[in-house]
């Protein structure tokens, strides 16, 4: 389930340092329930950062947006639950060797983590919710 996102709280998240942004992104997936990655035609977009391969992911669409331009021009974000994410990707993603880019910039790489480290703390987010 997206939300909806003003301006002002775009531009606000986007001038977050990585790991208040990787702060934000919990809080909003555990809250709506969904976070955002990019595809094109061909598939998932990765990127390459230091020796890693990552999916980025975003807590909106809108902050996906931001990245669909150059090379990525053609992408489209899409919405992933937090359900699934957490009972079919954090598997699929740790058999490819894959990890997970929290809330990329443009110019950021933001955090980089396991997928299962992410969803470590995506369940002990709604944990903490249901208390």
């Amino acid at each position: 389930m997206s939300y909806d996102l003003t301006e002002q709280e775009r531009n606000a998240a986007l001038q977050l340092n990585a790991d208040y942004r990787y702060d934000h992104f919990i809080s909003k997936v555990a809250q709506h329930q969904s976070l955002w990655i990019l595809k094109d035609a061909d598939g998932l977009k990765l990127l390459q950062a230091e020796d890693a391969t990552c999916l980025p992911v975003w807590p909106h669409a809108d902050y996906a947006r931001t990245w669909a331009v150059d090379e990525w021009a053609g992408c489209e974000p899409q919405s992933i639950t937090l359900p699934i994410w957490l009972e079919r990707w954090v598997d699929g993603l740790t058999q490819d060797g894959l990890e997970v880019a929290v809330f990329p910039l443009r110019e950021e790489m933001g955090i980089i983590e396991s997928p299962a480290e992410l969803a470590d703390t995506l369940r002990e987010k709604l944990a903490a919710q249901e208390e």
